[in-house]
């Protein structure tokens, strides 16, 4: 087994640990149990919980046996950890939807083969379902002295505010009860999570504790931010989810494409299995070929395949490449070049018969139609990849790509699209 620790900390991924000398030797003893828990709060999980999947996924590699909990539970009361305001509470039937789409997304990252490290996807609802309000008071919440629980970060914070209601105060508990729960079926001996989850996950540690008399462990991964310190993993349009459906493996793609010189190396340590001595090679190409931007597609690459599947990256290579100039987008599937001109510029038309100056003006490929007419005039129009030298051309239906797509570009790096009906 590797030193999954020592790992951790040079991937710049640990944030903190109960004990770590204590884990450090539980975990050299030979494999132990370790689960993370991901509440189905939306109906796919997004680039947060996926740093802590991956945690999880090296601990397995690391010879350990991974646990995946989906919150059936904990989903219908909703985390007050990072909220200044109270949830909307979800529909059982929605909650239960979430939870078997969360379910399918754990499993493509975990393995099951047959062996002392196959992994397993748990709900809580499972025992929480069946727990009286009596039984839940009476063996659990009298584990929790209130003074402690009024403490916690998520719950202070809150109470200067506008408050929380019993429901979401409850959470901590309904969450230290999981970890209680595989402790005595799974015999679990370690939670990783976000480092927002810290004081829920240490609730859970003193639970086992009270309850059982049992030393067991906590870790959480970093918060990870943007050189200029935004939130990451958020865009204009939202969250970056791992669901192709809200976010299009092409926008995937283009994503980690993008990511800043500053931020990339980091990047590549907390989201790809490449070695330390692969990273090295890629933060020296950063810092002597930054133009080159190995690093970025390295990372792009890596996680669009993991997380899509190899075919869909090919689709978002040859998109990339042909909306650029560099390929035919006469073979792009109509999904893909739909999902490409999301991400750029557009205009959606009933139908044909404006020029192409105006198209892209309209489009706000260009600021003015002056300056479309002067794109034209200077030889860096270009409609489908090919140079428009007429500034009166207006496109025709043989110009449609799947019979409602134009690709506009100016020069050699800004495209625009066209939408008809």
């Amino acid at each position: 087994m590797t030193d999954i620790l020592d790992e951790l900390e040079w991937r710049d991924v640990l944030a903190q640990t109960t004990d770590i000398a204590a884990l450090r030797e539980a975990l050299s003893k030979g494999p132990i149990t370790v689960y993370a828990g991901f509440d189905p709060t939306a109906p796919s999980l997004h680039m947060g919980n996926l740093a802590t999947l991956l945690i999880l996924t090296r601990f397995q590699r690391a010879g350990h046996r991974p646990v995946g909990l989906v919150g059936g539970a904990t989903g219908l009361i909703g985390d007050p950890s990072g909220r200044s305001t109270e949830r909307v509470l979800n529909t059982t039937e929605v909650v239960a939807e979430w939870v078997g789409k969360i379910r399918v997304q754990l499993e493509k990252f975990l393995s099951f083969e047959p062996g002392p490290t196959a992994a397993e996807v748990v709900s809580n609802l499972d025992w929480t379902a069946e727990l009286s309000a009596i039984d839940f008071l009476r063996d659990v919440g009298k584990h929790f002295p209130v003074n402690r629980m009024l403490a916690r970060e998520s719950v202070s914070a809150r109470l200067g505010g506008e408050g929380l209601s019993y429901t979401e105060f409850s959470y901590q508990i309904l969450q230290a009860n999981d970890y209680l729960e595989l402790y005595r079926r799974q015999d679990c001996t370690l939670q990783v999570g976000g480092s927002d989850q810290w004081g829920n996950i240490t609730a859970g540690v003193d639970l086992v504790r009270r309850v059982e008399g049992a030393h067991v462990h906590a870790l959480t991964g970093k918060l990870i931010t943007k050189a200029d310190g935004t939130k990451f993993g958020k865009t204009a349009g939202g969250a970056v989810w791992l669901d192709a459906e809200l976010t299009s493996p092409y926008a995937f793609y283009q994503y980690w494409l993008n990511a800043d010189d500053r931020d990339v190396v980091r990047l590549l340590k907390v989201f790809t299995f490449r070695t330390r001595e692969e990273i090295d090679e890629l933060e020296k190409a950063v810092a002597e070929r930054p133009f080159a931007r190995e690093a970025q597609r390295t990372l792009a690459e890596d996680l669009t395949a993991m997380v899509h599947g190899a075919d869909e990256l090919a689709a978002a290579i040859a998109a990339s490449k042909a909306l650029f100039g560099q390929g035919s987008l006469e073979e792009l599937p109509a999904a893909t070049l739909d999902a490409a001109l999301a991400e750029v510029p557009k205009v959606t038309v009933p139908a044909l018969g404006a020029a192409l100056v105006d198209l892209m003006a309209d489009s706000g490929l260009v600021e003015s139609k002056s300056a479309a007419r002067r794109a034209v005039k200077e030889g860096g129009a270009y409609l489908n990849n090919v140079k428009i030298t007429d500034e009166a051309y207006a496109p025709t239906p043989g110009d449609l790509l799947h019979g409602r797509f134009l690709v506009l570009r100016r020069g050699k790096k800004s495209v625009g699209g066209v939408i008809v009906g």
